[in-house]
């Protein structure tokens, strides 16, 4: 779950469906950016559903007990969390074995090869074993290269779905999610500098420099729980009251 904290109330955006719109933004990728259109299908299918992990997870939201709000993908219960990411990964590459090793991959590097915790250290033996026998059936058309440039789409995408959930609609550059404010962490061929976004208003953000065939639209679903109905009636019980709201953006450039 993505939980943004307000004064009165929690957003929550669930990850798969953040996860979705990433696979949005994948197809407006301009062709040539994506270098080998004869496995498209698969990379977008890896962007859209890199986080059908948390499918199940997020349709009973925890409380956080420590932070006094409801888990989030940051926080949430290690154990549960790396066997979710198991079975996501499984269920992707049970469609697409190129998928899956790119998600294996976006999962892994959440972590440090050379973690003390026993948990981290089999998720990540197991997921190298993984990817080894992926690579053994596809290495006859792809490339160290080729999967670390599809990694990195994959985590731009899911970097920008994660820049309008996190930041309030309109806000300034400077007040944005510190995770944003100096653009985005990978560098491609087409921006060797990085890419950076910004709101131009509640409704619209600019991306430069603009790697989509033109601009479009997305709409991200949310639920806006009260905290007084949560204390009143428990954060599961006021989550499946809450009705479903949508965030509406256009994903254009300044020009």
């Amino acid at each position: 779950m993505i939980v943004i904290n307000q004064d009165t109330s929690f957003i929550l955006f669930q990850q798969h469906q953040h996860g979705l719109i990433s696979g949005e933004m994948a197809k407006q990728l301009r062709g040539s950016i994506l270098h080998n259109e004869q496995i498209r299908f698969d990379v977008e299918f890896a962007i859209a559903n890199h986080d059908y992990a948390w499918l199940q997870i997020d349709q009973l939201p925890l409380w956080n007990c420590e932070k006094n709000q409801p888990y989030s993908f940051i926080d949430y219960p290690l154990v549960d969390k790396i066997e979710a990411y198991t079975n996501g990964i499984t269920y992707v590459q049970q469609q697409s074995e190129y998928a899956g090793l790119l998600c294996s991959l976006h999962y892994t590097s959440f972590f440090k090869e050379d973690s003390a915790n026993s948990s981290i250290v089999r998720f990540i033996s197991q997921e190298i074993d993984r990817r080894n026998k992926i690579k053994d059936k596809l290495q006859t058309y792809l490339d160290e290269q080729t999967i670390s440039y599809h990694l990195d789409l994959l985590q731009f995408c899911d970097d920008l779905s994660l820049y309008l959930c996190l930041n309030e609609p309109g806000v300034l550059k400077e007040e944005e999610h510190p995770w944003f404010k100096n653009g985005f962490r990978q560098r491609f061929e087409f921006a060797n500098e990085g890419l950076n976004a910004k709101w131009l208003n509640d409704k619209r953000i600019c991306v430069e420099p603009f790697p989509f065939h033109s601009e479009f639209q997305v709409a991200l679903p949310y639920k806006q729980l009260d905290k007084e109905h949560i204390e009143k009636d428990g954060l599961q019980a006021a989550f499946q009251k809450e009705r479903v709201q949508t965030r509406v953006v256009i994903i254009g450039n300044e020009k």
